[in-house]
């Protein structure tokens, strides 16, 4: 006899476990299976405990920087497993959290591989190979994605990683090659290049984090050479060769220079594949893109009745926020809610280098591509009294607004602490605000929030402290 609930989440990360809640909210009887851990990639082995190196490693920076405040730190140095240790104490504690809440909110968990073998039916088969059948109405499909290989070059956590044998390193990389200039790519060379590491950053696009605006990426790659790290944008790899203690490689730059390179380990942060094989998704026909995504409607429904699909295995941005919302929209609709549709332009977007990277909404390009006609302002870090305060006044806050309507379009950030800022923006986003709004906004001084309010007056040429 199978257990019978109103809805199965397939899948723990943060799309799926946050539907889960939202579905026993809103008084449903709710199954979550997952077959790792509760909490998914993004608690496990992404998101935070990624973000939890990256804080040590920005306290180690500042140590070493300690003269520049006054301060003496004498014989400086970092041991890599206990910096280790503390991330993955910090991910077993959010692990530990999403087992509380699943209990709190009475939401059965069922640990094993789920497959759908049906219309509204799910197998679990644990790891002792018992297996338990599901079934309800609706399932939500949340299984999220998993690093892509390089062609011809898979990882061996040895001496070539993915983002996951980067997070626990058996040793500290001599010397790094990172393939890949996206936020994965970009956080763990910030990581590296501050733990020590002679890092070199590969990117064929041509320039790093090729999704944000322009100019923040120009400021970062900029920055990150001073930091000493080697950056080649327009390049390519090939031609790798693992040994027993290095990977040699041929590096192609723009100008079509070819260099032989010897690295002591390499990380591939070039995309994500989505994790929808052998889960009976084929089977039941459900549509996917020409890169094997999901497609779904604006409430996450598939086309085949009853599956919804949310997070990783859709489409981009491919971010753990995103999911969650998605999770919330999708329990709503299928709970008769009539959630709104999220606008994938009032999603967020962050990178945990150093500087730090945050945006959202369009380009400048985009918009222009868009077009629409622009107003544009830009203040920079250094027109802050908290960001020289606090030691950071590299960095700048951009704004893109459409001349006719003073609609908000975009806000592109790189500096300290911009994770945090970005948010203001966003709401500004979703409530449709203008520069009007903006500008009659009171912002607290001293804080760094000051330069949201100036970028928004430099694009009307009203900026007051430059």
């Amino acid at each position: 006899m199978a257990d019978t609930y109103d809805l199965i989440v397939l899948g723990s990360g943060p799309g799926g476990y946050v539907a889960a809640i939202r579905a026993a909210q809103l008084g449903m009887k709710t199954a979550i299976v997952e077959r790792e851990n509760l909490g998914g990639i993004c608690l496990n082995w992404g998101c935070i405990p990624t973000k939890a190196l990256l804080r040590s490693a920005e306290i180690f920076h500042y140590m070493q920087h300690a003269k520049d405040y006054g301060l003496v730190a004498e014989k400086i140095s970092a041991d890599l497993d206990a910096v280790v240790k503390r991330s993955r104490g910090v991910a077993k504690q959010l692990n530990q959290g999403v087992t509380h809440l699943m209990k709190k909110n009475k939401i059965a968990v069922h640990m094993g591989t789920g497959k759908l073998t049906g219309k509204g039916r799910l197998t679990v088969t644990a790891a002792d190979g018992k297996t338990t059948e599901l079934t309800a109405k609706n399932i939500i499909v949340a299984t999220g994605a998993r690093a892509r290989d390089l062609p011809g070059t898979p990882a061996d956590g040895k001496r070539v990683w993915t983002y996951r044998h980067a997070m626990v390193p058996t040793e500290m990389p001599r010397k790094l090659l990172v393939i890949g200039s996206g936020a994965i790519g970009i956080e763990f060379a910030s990581f590296y290049n501050d733990m020590g590491a002679e890092v070199t950053v590969v990117e064929m696009m041509d320039r790093i984090v090729p999704v944000e605006d322009a100019d923040v990426s120009a400021f970062l790659e900029k920055a990150l050479k001073k930091q000493g790290m080697t950056i080649l944008t327009g390049a390519g790899v090939s031609d790798i060769k693992v040994g027993g203690a290095s990977v040699t490689a041929k590096l192609k730059d723009k100008a079509g220079k070819v260099t032989d390179a010897e690295f002591s380990h390499v990380i591939v942060a070039i995309g994500i594949v989505p994790n929808t094989a052998d889960i009976g998704l084929k089977e039941l026909g459900v549509a996917v893109d020409d890169r094997g995504f999901l497609k779904t409607d604006a409430t996450c429904r598939t086309n085949v009745e009853g599956i919804y699909a949310i997070g990783d295995i859709t489409a981009p941005p491919w971010l753990a926020h995103k999911a969650s919302h998605e999770g919330v929209i999708a329990v709503e609709a299928i709970a008769g809610k009539h959630p709104h549709a999220m606008d994938p332009l009032n999603i967020p977007g962050c990178t945990y280098c150093h500087p730090q990277v945050a945006s959202v909404g369009l380009t400048e390009a985009k918009a222009k591509e868009a077009g629409y006609e622009l107003k544009v302002g830009t203040f920079p870090f250094i027109g802050n009294g908290k960001a020289i305060a606090l030691g950071e006044a590299e960095g700048f806050i951009k704004t893109v607004f459409d001349a006719k309507t003073g609609e908000l379009l975009g806000a592109h950030m790189v500096g300290a602490e911009v994770t945090e800022l970005i948010q203001g923006y966003t709401v500004g986003k979703q409530l449709e605000t203008t520069e009007a709004e903006l500008m009659e906004t009171v912002f607290p001084h001293p804080t760094l929030s000051e330069m949201m309010h100036e970028s928004v007056l430099a694009a009307y040429g009203r900026q007051l402290h430059m």
